[in-house]
């Protein structure tokens, strides 16, 4: 499923982020911790350089723990500081990665500018402040962080992407300065896991993906990588053997049936998808890093 779209808000926010990249101190880059390196967009990477960057990984309660904590370390090492860089890592400054979840606003709050002051060159003078802009993705948490790290509502926040328009500058208690800018996908997604991943995890709006498809990719990963939590949820006597057979299974005991007893694939779909979305399935990860791949052996789709 490769998606290819121009949207022109896109173009707008790519021109903001490009515009006001070069007085920028450091970047803070918000990915979904269900899917950081599908989340992570390489418009950002281009267009910061080698300025130093925060890797944010937020929903960190959505996500599996222990491929969190990978990832964390994983994005780490593939930036290390200057002096320590390896022929294997990628180009760009140092980065620093951290995981936070809706329920860890105080620690956002003190650990975020924290590692800014950390990361950014050292400023003489006076009136000199930290200045970051927080970029990413859409419906990553950006402008979440933003009202986390205000500690009041200062962004428009909602479960569809692209709910930020335009960019908006703040200043924390603390002097340092953020920008919040809108949600940058990239124009062409080749990557066929990683656009499965984008949708089932929302950032891509439902009406540029084949919903079905989506939910076939993530019933296949699922069956493989979290089977107990299906069980559970969908109070399953057994595991079906495809995605295709878990999605009829779904439809028929959640009633999503047609005249004639016919599941409903598309509502079926549906109820999976947001399942996953919300966190009803429990604490789940799309993807692994370099060295937690998953086991395979069941089919992702037929």
């Amino acid at each position: 499923m490769a998606i290819q779209w121009y949207p022109g808000h896109m173009t707008k926010a790519r021109r903001l982020i490009a515009e006001s990249m070069p007085s920028q101190d450091v970047i803070i880059e918000v990915l979904d911790a269900r899917m950081p390196r599908a989340s992570e967009n390489p418009v950002v990477a281009e267009l910061r350089g080698q300025k130093p960057c925060i890797k944010v990984l937020n929903k960190s309660d959505l996500a599996d723990p222990a491929v969190t904590t990978a990832w964390l370390r994983h994005l780490e090492a593939e930036h290390p500081a200057p002096g320590e860089a390896s022929r294997e890592a990628p180009p760009g400054g140092k980065v620093l990665a951290i995981a936070i979840s809706a329920t860890q606003s105080s620690e956002a709050r003190r650990r975020i500018p924290e590692l800014c002051k950390r990361l950014a060159p050292p400023k003489n003078g006076p009136g000199k402040v930290v200045r970051a802009m927080i970029v990413g993705i859409p419906n990553v948490g950006k402008s979440t962080l933003i009202n986390t790290l205000m500690e009041r509502k200062v962004a428009k926040v909602g479960d569809e992407p692209a709910v930020t328009k335009s960019q908006q500058l703040v200043t924390l208690k603390s002097g340092m300065a953020i920008s919040d800018n809108p949600g940058i996908l990239w124009p062409k997604i080749d990557d066929e896991a990683a656009s499965f991943r984008l949708g089932v995890g929302g950032a891509i709006p439902d009406t540029a993906i084949d919903y079905q498809s989506v939910a076939l990719f993530a019933a296949g990963y699922f069956l493989r990588r979290y089977p107990e939590l299906l069980v559970a949820r969908y109070k399953l006597k057994e595991l079906p053997e495809t995605a295709p057979a878990l999605i009829e299974e779904i439809g028929r005991r959640r009633g999503c049936l047609r005249s004639g007893g016919a599941v409903d694939l598309h509502k079926a779909s549906d109820i999976l998808v947001h399942d996953f979305r919300a966190g009803r399935l429990g604490r789940i990860s799309l993807e692994e890093p370099p060295g937690l791949e998953p086991p395979s052996g069941i089919e992702e789709s037929a």
